[in-house]
């Protein structure tokens, strides 16, 4: 680390380039990743309960059987859940803006946005299962719904886990 010339604060490289960030610039920069984020995967989950809602006032509603009203109720709790934490960090920020706790909140945030998408998933998981089941016979619909499972499970956290343990190890074998 070293110290900027206009202050004494300690500075990190940015991981996304060469130039020096104090501490402030980090956490900083971080909430409006965050904020950028949270505004993507809001749209994608309020739409998304939103025609969930809608679902239980069709006349096709009251034809499923119990299984897949319990995964209808499933599938609703689980998006609204999501709704809530993926909006949380919007919350955090009006209660605690000006209590100089921005570390705290972006952490925080950070973690409601992560607990966010592993529900938005489970919401999508069971959204495709409940619609396949009633499209395609047969067990193809819950082999369906489990191979994009698995897509999700790739592309949203094992890639991004496998990256950073590849960066975590260059960065390792980079130290003097």
């Amino acid at each position: 680390m070293t110290m900027t010339e206009r202050s004494a604060e300690p500075v990190e490289r940015n991981e996304d380039d060469a130039a020096p960030e104090t501490a402030r610039e980090r956490v900083n920069r971080r909430w409006h990743e965050i904020l950028q984020e949270t505004r993507v995967a809001q749209t994608g989950v309020q739409i998304l309960f939103g025609f969930l809602l809608s679902v239980a006032f069709t006349p096709l509603f009251r034809e499923l059987d119990t299984f897949d009203r319990a995964v209808y109720v499933a599938t609703v709790l689980l998006g609204a859940s999501a709704t809530g934490a993926l909006i949380a960090p919007v919350s955090l920020h009006r209660f605690l803006s000006g209590q100089r706790m921005k570390d705290e909140v972006v952490e925080t945030a950070g973690r409601l946005m992560m607990c966010g998408m592993v529900l938005l998933a489970l919401t999508i998981g069971c959204t495709l299962l409940l619609i396949l089941r009633i499209v395609l016979p047969g067990p193809f619909a819950e082999a369906l719904a489990a191979a994009v499972m698995l897509w999700f499970g790739i592309c949203w956290y094992a890639l991004p886990l496998r990256l950073r343990r590849r960066a975590a190890r260059r960065s390792f074998d980079e130290r003097p």
